[in-house]
């Protein structure tokens, strides 16, 4: 198995991507919008890439945080609300906050599950800073680091409930960042004190089965590298401080904050720590590229993914979409009667 995660070009596989793919057998796959044609459409997608795969627990994962970051959208999905509308709730009424923050990961799951995607790309657990980028914005659970810790958790307890994987991001945190890593690097000076409060929340949760690494430099811990290619804060940070065990991917590595070929920069990202390397963007050439820098998927990552796939294997039947979307919006609405 090749430590990688692909994406795909469009609503098929094309001959050269299924030849590709047998060859590679990746770890998994991720899905964009551009994938997401209807919901049958998507299930044979997701049935085809596990066929050729010749694996039920093939990792098929998808960025549906709700809000700005939604792949699937309306009118043919429903939509979802930011995180930042829980964490609104969760100032107001904490329980009714951390409720409606489960039951809608899990009516979202429902969905995912029915299309055959088993993993989702959240919770973001980066605590929102004042005057940062707003690349994380509303899509943090807020800026308490208990509280995001609180709602990051409901977040995995609802996917999980409904047969779906989460990934805590961005390992070790984004929500100091001035810039957006997909458009360049971002350096972060905060004090290692400072960044104990970044840290709390993947700390708190350093169970959850898979975690994100971000492309940010974090001076205090490796002014060279960002943190998807330093051993040191893979090793001492994520790994050591924080006590993530699960499976880590690094961010998109197609993204502008990194340099170099696709085969370095995907050999650089396993070089450091991470288990998997992400690429998203679909495009052959830089796929070929990716797989020339990769051996075999190590025993240890191997075994961390297996683990991560096992936490859904055996999900009960979910309720439904329609049950669990009431009684979401109905916690939800106890925030706007009460502002």
């Amino acid at each position: 198995m090749q430590p990688a995660i692909y994406g795909l070009s469009g609503e098929r596989l094309t001959p050269d991507e299924r030849d590709f793919f047998r060859d590679a057998c990746p770890a998994g796959y991720i899905l964009f919008r551009r994938n997401c044609a209807d919901r049958e459409q998507l299930r044979a997608l997701t049935d085809e890439l596990r066929a050729i795969a010749g694996r039920d627990d093939l990792p098929i994962l998808i960025d549906q945080e709700g809000g700005r970051v939604a792949r699937l959208r309306p009118p043919l999905w429903p939509a979802f609300p930011p995180a930042g509308r829980f964490a609104d709730l969760y100032q107001v009424a904490p329980i009714s906050g951390i409720e409606a923050a489960r039951v809608n990961a899990q009516a979202s799951a429902v969905l995912l599950r029915e299309c055959g995607v088993n993993v989702n790309c959240q919770p973001v657990l980066d605590v929102r800073q004042p005057g940062a980028h707003d690349i994380v914005g509303d899509r943090a659970l807020g800026s308490e680091p208990m509280q995001v810790a609180a709602l990051g958790r409901a977040v995995l307890d609802g996917m999980r409930a409904a047969g779906v994987v989460g990934v805590v991001k961005h390992m070790p945190g984004h929500g100091r960042s001035h810039c957006d890593s997909h458009e360049e690097l971002p350096i972060v000076s905060a004090s290692p004190e400072e960044l104990e409060q970044d840290i709390q929340p993947f700390r708190s949760l350093a169970w959850a089965p898979m975690g994100m690494a971000a492309h940010i430099v974090y001076t205090a811990w490796d002014a060279e590298r960002c943190a998807s290619l330093s051993a040191i804060v893979i090793g001492e940070v994520i790994r050591g401080r924080i006590g993530f065990e699960g499976l880590l991917m690094s961010d998109d590595i197609g993204m502008h904050a990194l340099s170099g070929s696709f085969g370095e920069r995907a050999r650089g990202v396993l070089e450091a720590g991470c288990d998997v390397a992400l690429h998203c963007s679909g495009v052959l050439e830089e796929m070929v590229a990716v797989a020339s820098g990769l051996g075999a998927m190590s025993e240890a990552s191997r075994t961390r993914l297996d683990r991560a796939m096992a936490t859904v294997a055996d999900a009960p039947a979910s309720a439904s979409y329609e049950q669990l979307a009431a009684k979401r919006d109905q916690l939800l609405a106890y925030a706007s009667e009460t502002a």
